[in-house]
């Protein structure tokens, strides 16, 4: 699913897909959040929830890799 389509559907099916079909890359706390860094086709999603809550605040959708900056100390790609 790309991009534009994505953002078509409510916060539940797109929590739904996220974790059906994205491939999960870190976790990270902010602001008293736990955040999920999810890539998709073209694009990357933050899901955003309280600490200790399932809950999804919202999920912040980006495309640009210079969103990435906050994350590069939490990704850890697979060792070959």
């Amino acid at each position: 699913m790309n991009f534009a389509s994505f953002t078509q559907l409510p916060l539940g099916q797109q929590t739904e897909y996220l974790l059906r079909t994205g491939h999960h890359l870190a976790d990270r706390a902010e602001h008293g959040c736990r955040l999920q860094l999810y890539a998709l086709e073209d694009f990357y999603a933050e899901v955003w929830r309280l600490v200790g809550e399932e809950r999804v605040l919202f999920i912040h959708l980006f495309q640009k890799p210079a969103v990435l900056q906050p994350w590069l100390d939490a990704v850890r790609l697979p060792e070959w």
